[in-house]
Order: C-alpha cells, then structure tokens, then sequence
C-alpha cells in the first residue's frame, strides 16, 4: 500500500485552487542542509577569557550564548573543548596553576551540564605537567566529563622531535585509551616560538604516538594546523602524511578523525579550495568532521557557509554534515 506525505503547504495549495484564488504555490524547498554537530567549540569562563586576554582578545562565553550560536547555525550539537591548558603554557608563570587547570575544567563541565542534550565538554591540561595524568583520571571520574579530553601542542609547547615530550604524550594516550577517552588535539607545533613542524614530525605522531591509543577516537583539528585557511605549508605537509596513511588504510588510522575548524574560510583563495577537497577525499570524507570554533557569535554560521562553498560534490557535503564522532553521539 503507498503512503501519502501531505503537508501543510500542499493543503493550503489544494485549497486555494479549490477557491479560484488563482494562487501559484511552488513546490516546497527542500530544508537547508546543516551539520549534525559541530566539533570544535570552546566555552571561556571570566577568568580564563581574563588570563588569555593577554595575548589575544577574548571575551566570556557561556553555555547559553553558545547555544543560541548553535540555533543561528542550525547546528544540533556541540564539542565543548576546555580551554584550562592555557593555564599551563610554559612561558608564564602562575601560582596556584593546577588548581586553576581544575577550576576552570569544573566550570566548562558545570555549563555544559546546563544543556546535556546539547552539549559534550571535553576536559583540557598541558600533556607535559606533572598533574597531567591526574586530572586526566580526574576528568574521567567527574560527572559532566569522562568522553575525552583535549590537548594543544602548540600551547603547551609540544614538540614531536623531543624524545622527553613523546614519552609523555605517550604516557597520556596510554591513560586516555584506558579510561574510554576520546582524545582531541591541536598537533601544530608552536609557530611563535618557531618549533619544527612537518612531515617528520607527523609520522613520529603516527608510528611513536597513536598506537597507544588505538581503541579510542583521536581527533586531529584543523586538519593539522591551527587556520586561518589552508596556506600553512608546515600544517600541509604534516597532514599529507596522516592523508597517505589513510587512503593505504594504516590500522594505525582507524580511529583518527579530522575537524576543518578555521581552515575553510569564506575568502579561500580556488587554488587552496580545490587543494584542500584533493586532501579531503584523500583522507576519506567519512573521516572528515564539520567544527568552527569560532571567534566571534556571528562566525558560527559563517563557517558553514564557508564549509559550503568547496568545490565538493553534494553526497560528499552531505557525507561531512551526518559525520558524529563517536564521543558526541
């Protein structure tokens, strides 16, 4: 037997021809096509958007701006990535820095917690502190936490071609797989203290540091590099290693994923467009995760937008807007 869709607007149609109203009623336009969710988002307590306000201006968010951010862009849910790692970069110190790494991690947990059906917050620390291992065990054991944690290289002063920082990387990927933890990382070296970065230092993330997390998704952000766009060479090369891995299906890939937070722009140059979907289908679109993490509460929808505007075809934007990491689901 066949069944019938009849909507609002087909009856309101029906009835106006019935009326001899004349009207002319095309048919319905298909719902704009929007990301399931957004991997890469951040809340930013007062004191945290205080003590980062030192080197870039950044106000508070909170739960409930991010929301209505994730309602413009018609976005259903969200990573929320801890920004608590910024308490730990090496060149400031700070009294008191762990309990603050904790204060801050809580207060994302506790916004988070405000909108459960919304939003998943992601704990965050510098790998290579002493704390680092205990408040990963921490965060897996506090209500509002426990799905993953998140970890940024340059920040934290990370450099793959130390052999010290890739023990301890080690060490927390170790931990994370252990505890179920899903792990999302800014890998780009730092570029203002002019650390090395490239192909060598992605394979040494690839064969030294993933398999000790090989049951649990690991999320590379910003396609290796930290945006805006796609014109870091470094970044490029780097990502082009992890690309080859897994279009020759490395194991050691299986659960790596990667979000294009702040690499796709509105003002891409075509070149870099058509570049950056030649990577894309390299990696795999079904590996491929939509996140913004915007700078501002009108780039949310932007970056959409943005994301729209690559040269792909629309099975392939509509394979990246149904990707959901495992962790957000």
């Amino acid at each position: 037997m066949r069944r019938f869709c009849i909507t609002t607007g087909t009856i309101f149609c029906a009835a106006m021809a019935l009326a001899g109203s004349g009207a002319v009623c095309a048919a319905e336009a298909p719902a704009p096509l929007r990301p399931a969710a957004d991997h890469h988002q951040h809340l930013f307590s007062p004191a945290a958007a205080a003590w980062m306000s030192s080197s870039i201006v950044l106000a508070p968010v909170d739960a409930d701006e991010l929301v209505a951010q994730l309602d413009a862009a018609g976005v259903g849910r969200a990573a929320v990535l801890s920004a608590a790692y910024a308490y730990g970069l090496p060149a400031r110190a700070l009294d008191h820095e762990y309990a603050r790494v904790r204060a801050e991690n809580d207060w994302v947990a506790a916004q988070a917690a405000r909108h459960p059906e919304r939003l998943v917050a992601l704990c965050s620390f510098n790998p290579l502190k002493d704390y680092a291992l205990l408040e990963l065990g921490r965060c897996a054991t506090t209500a509002g936490f426990g799905r993953g944690i998140k970890l940024d290289f340059a920040a934290s002063d990370v450099q793959l071609d130390q052999p010290g920082h890739v023990e301890r990387l080690r060490q927390v990927f170790r931990a994370a797989n252990a505890r179920g933890m899903a792990i999302v990382m800014d890998m780009r070296a730092s570029r203002a203290l002019g650390r090395p970065y490239g192909a060598a230092q992605a394979r040494v993330l690839l064969e030294q540091v993933l398999p000790y997390a090989p049951d649990v998704p690991v999320q590379v952000s910003h396609l290796a590099g930290n945006g805006p766009g796609f014109g870091d060479t470094p970044a490029r090369e780097a990502l082009a290693v992890l690309a080859e891995a897994a279009a020759r299906q490395d194991p050691r890939m299986r659960q790596v994923w990667f979000d294009v937070a702040a690499v796709v722009q509105a003002d891409l140059p075509a070149d870099e467009a058509r570049r950056l979907v030649r990577r894309l289908r390299q990696l795999g679109l079904d590996r491929v995760l939509y996140g913004s993490d915007p700078r501002g509460a009108s780039e949310a929808p932007d970056a959409w937008e943005a994301f729209l505007r690559l040269p792909l075809e629309k099975a392939e934007t509509a394979r990246v807007a149904r990707n959901v990491v495992p962790y957000l689901r």
